[in-house]
């Protein structure tokens, strides 16, 4: 990086991208813990993950409206600064009413997914405005290396979330503690805390100008549509609510929004097709490949590890208890550290030679991170003594894509497939490791998707990523799609597995789902005359 990156800015931003990445991991031990001491089903306990990823989408959808409404980039008009902190201080209020909330001996489930809602809303107008401003930080031609930094600082995030909250829950691995909410308070203030700080140190921070007041190009159907989204996930935030008016099934509400959704899309895809006047973005199809592709994506992520708890506490895949299960959790988010780490690679300067070593390597020394982090928590980390073979077919994977998009993306798609077909015939060790494993398919699905689907796309670039990054709503929906195959098993008997071992066909069939997109959007590139993959190639 060059000497004119601001690094006193840098530095605040970064800890903020820890902080998206530790709020979000630590889910998959707080999903566990609410849904015992609120008594929640499967499809409840992944509330937290709908509320969560569902800010997101309307946060980004909010701003799409104004934008659309006024003519002007609203984010851009006010400045990438002042929309970290607005962010920071939404975050702010969500952090303080889950503090008193969870102090207050009286919290309900309803009020703790309100208050991750208005975190996570907080959350995604800092990651609108965050990107952009981190390219603001510093000579452009390093951009790529600030956001491959900051990713690896959320990957770090992740990889602590789950160990501290576990350890604020239960105690330590030598003194278990009665597990309560009361026991969160702390944090939570102490994040709201943290947040306060780091609002203030912006506002009082000489950034570079990042105002506009450039006109958007309106695109009214591709409005329709997002609109139509949003109206149709409502009932999946409000099941229990439309169950109790309707008598619908829950399993019912989330699968027919799913199918809604993504009909919505492909329809749209095919219309635009037709006549791609009023569609802007839209009207080209490998965007919205890629904002299916991305929905598919972050779900098959999400759910994963928010329904790895369930699985877990079955004897056939270990017996453990929501206390225990951190190290393994912490495997997963670890998991997807490592393709990161690994991934960045590419952004520097190496010989070809060297890239292929570091590529090597650096997949280990980042396991080395995780089982260090584990080891100064209390855990054991016996069990991960054979991960390392999962680790090194994930390198091969890497090796043989060679940072080719659809090479890549096809690679792991398929590898996640490997992994789910093992897990739903194996248990023990084994299918864990398989589930654990995707941690590393998952972490270069993003950019791979990104890159194909905003290729070719023109002077619609911004307006596609801000598409793209709604789409972040795959994971409010697809968990509780899982969670509604575990509730099928009526006797809750640690002995019986079935339907939650079975649940893990819907990451399958999301595995399965983005590989076919990886050859999909190729043809669909190859017919504009667009190769990325021979374009990156010849880079080589």
């Amino acid at each position: 990086m060059s000497q004119q990156t601001k690094w006193s800015q840098f530095s605040v931003l970064i800890s903020v991208f820890f902080f998206w990445g530790f709020v979000a991991a630590s889910n998959s031990i707080f999903i566990p813990f609410c849904k015992k001491f609120f008594q929640l089903d499967q499809i409840q306990s992944q509330l937290i993950g709908s509320a969560f990823y569902g800010a997101y989408f309307y946060g980004s959808l909010i701003l799409y409206i104004v934008a659309y409404a006024s003519g002007t980039d609203l984010l851009n008009k006010i400045g990438y600064k002042k929309g970290i902190i607005y962010g920071l201080m939404i975050s702010v209020v969500g952090a303080l009413a889950l503090a008193f909330i969870s102090g207050s001996g009286n919290a309900t489930f309803g009020l703790v997914l309100v208050s991750f809602f208005i975190i996570a809303l907080g959350f995604s107008l800092q990651q609108t405005s965050a990107q952009p401003f981190v390219i603001a930080l510093g000579p452009e031609e390093t951009g790529t290396h600030r956001l491959n930094m900051g990713g690896s600082v959320n990957s770090f995030g992740t990889l602590l979330g789950p160990l501290v909250v576990s350890v604020i829950l239960f105690g330590s691995i030598t003194s278990v503690q009665e597990a309560s909410i009361e026991n969160i308070q702390e944090l939570y203030f102490f994040l709201a805390g943290l947040f306060i700080i780091a609002a203030i140190i912006f506002a009082y921070a000489k950034l570079p100008k990042t105002t506009s007041d450039e006109k958007l190009e309106k695109s009214p159907k591709a409005m329709i549509v997002l609109l139509i989204i949003g109206l149709v996930f409502l009932p999946v935030l409000f099941s229990d609510l439309v169950k109790e008016a309707t008598g619908i099934s829950k399993s019912l509400i989330i699968f027919s929004s799913l199918a809604i959704i993504l009909t919505t899309l492909f329809v749209s895809m095919l219309s635009a097709k037709n006549n791609p006047e009023g569609w802007g973005a839209m009207a080209y199809p490998q965007l919205v490949l890629g904002m299916i592709a991305i929905f598919i994506y972050v779900g098959v992520e999400v759910t994963i590890d928010n329904n790895f708890g369930a699985l877990l506490k079955k004897n056939a895949f270990g017996g453990y208890d929501e206390s225990h299960i951190s190290h393994l959790i912490s495997l997963y988010w670890g998991s997807l550290m490592i393709g990161r780490w690994t991934g960045a690679i590419s952004v520097f300067n190496f010989s070809k030679s060297m890239k292929k070593f570091m590529v090597m390597v650096v997949p280990f020394v980042a396991f080395g991170v995780i089982l260090l982090v584990n080891i100064i928590k209390g855990n054991d980390v016996s069990d991960f003594l054979m991960y390392p073979i999962c680790i090194a077919i994930g390198v091969i994977a890497f090796i043989y894509a060679n940072e080719q998009p659809v090479k890549l993306l096809l690679s792991v798609s398929v590898l996640g497939v490997i992994a789910m077909v093992v897990a739903l015939t194996t248990t023990g060790m084994v299918a864990n490791f398989a589930i654990i494993s995707t941690g590393m398919c998952c972490s270069v699905m993003w950019p791979a998707i990104f890159a194909l689907a905003v290729n070719g796309i023109g002077k619609y670039q911004s307006q596609g990523s801000a598409f793209l990054i709604m789409m972040i709503l795959g994971g409010a929906i697809i968990p509780p799609g899982q969670g509604a195959i575990i509730d099928l098993e009526s006797v809750n008997d640690p002995g019986v597995h079935t339907f939650t071992q079975l649940s893990y066909v819907v990451p399958l069939v999301c595995f399965a789902y983005l590989a076919w997109h990886a050859v999909q959007t190729k043809a669909v590139l190859k017919k504009q005359g667009l190769d990325v993959d021979a374009q990156v190639a010849s880079g080589h």
